[in-house]
């Protein structure tokens, strides 16, 4: 018998959602986030370049055993926030892990808006560690009021000690108030008016307090937790005025100590509304100012903050950054 030829079928064409589906895998998305963090950063240093390269003009004129040392009451402040971050939840994270995320969230903080990006590598990390998602959150707002709590409780002690220690009306002139108040009050009846209208708003409010306070019971029923908690948030604050005492130190800054604390916590407080990555910007202009309130020359605290912000912000920041895309890349968040 002979062979009888067959016509010629075309291959089957692939689907083109399992095409989807196999470029998607294909894309190294870990790889991809891992070298996000490092593109702010460039970003970031482009865009104040000036300011870098005064303040490292600065750091070579400075004591250099005061800087050490700010640069270690630096380094103790990633270790307040670990213990804040443990004393919010009940369960034990592991240290090491820990710690490495808040070095990270450091620098994830000064890439974001202020706050959004150290509270999303936290969250993040919570989740991972196995907390569910509402207790995640729930601690994460403790946190938050904890620090928030730390940082007023320090400014009103040191303000009792150092009565005279800055004129606000430098720092805050008067016609500020009237708007200021205006906005908290515009924002107090919005926030009211939308959990009263929007049913599923004042439901999932409502869900996430409950959770917020059976959180806060239970770390709160623990003495050592409770002790994370609050002594790092009393301890953070501290340690970041520290260093800027230490600084002024460091440059002949003629500002008594406790009166350059007062004018740091001041200043921190006073831009805590502000929605810049880090306070960039804001920080500066508000601590040169407070500086000057409190008794020092203009151009030393211009010269005092650069440095100030240089040792606490911009020299952490790459490494900062390499450590969150390791921890990307690890799985650890």
């Amino acid at each position: 018998m002979s062979a009888v030829p067959l016509p010629d079928v075309p291959p089957l064409s692939r689907s083109p959602r399992l095409s989807r589906g196999r470029f998607a895998r294909r894309i190294p998305v870990r790889q991809v986030l891992c070298l996000v963090p490092l593109l702010l950063v460039t970003v970031v240093a482009v865009r104040h370049r000036s300011v870098l390269a005064e303040g490292l003009g600065q750091l070579r004129s400075a004591e250099w055993p005061w800087l050490v040392a700010a640069a270690g009451a630096t380094c103790l402040t990633w270790v307040a926030a670990a213990c804040t971050r443990q004393g919010a939840v009940v369960e034990r994270l592991p240290r090491r892990r820990l710690l490495a995320t808040q070095f990270a969230a450091g620098a994830a903080n000064h890439l974001l808006p202020t706050g959004l990006g150290a509270s999303a590598v936290n969250l993040r990390f919570l989740t991972v560690c196995g907390v569910p998602l509402a207790r995640s959150s729930a601690a994460l707002a403790l946190y938050l009021l904890a620090e928030c709590a730390g940082r007023l409780a320090l400014l009103a002690a040191l303000l009792l000690a150092f009565p005279g220690a800055l004129r606000f009306g430098a720092l805050l002139p008067e016609d500020v108030f009237g708007p200021l108040l205006l906005a908290g009050a515009a924002v107090a009846v919005a926030a009211t008016t939308a959990l009263v209208v929007v049913r599923r708003l004042r439901t999932a409010v409502c869900a996430f307090l409950r959770t917020a306070l059976a959180e806060a019971r239970e770390v709160h029923a623990r003495p050592a937790r409770a002790l994370a908690l609050w002594g790092g948030a009393l301890a953070f604050p501290a340690l970041q005025a520290t260093a800027l005492v230490l600084v002024g130190r460091a440059l002949g800054l003629a500002v008594p100590p406790g009166h350059m604390a007062v004018a740091y916590l001041a200043a921190t407080v006073a831009v805590a509304l502000v929605p810049t990555p880090g306070g960039l910007g804001s920080v500066e202009a508000a601590l040169v100012v407070a500086l000057v309130a409190a008794g020092g020359p203009a151009a030393v605290a211009t010269a005092v903050v650069l440095a100030y912000r240089i040792i606490t912000v911009w020299l952490p920041l790459v490494p900062g950054a390499l450590t969150l895309a390791a921890l990307v890349r690890m799985k650890v968040i």
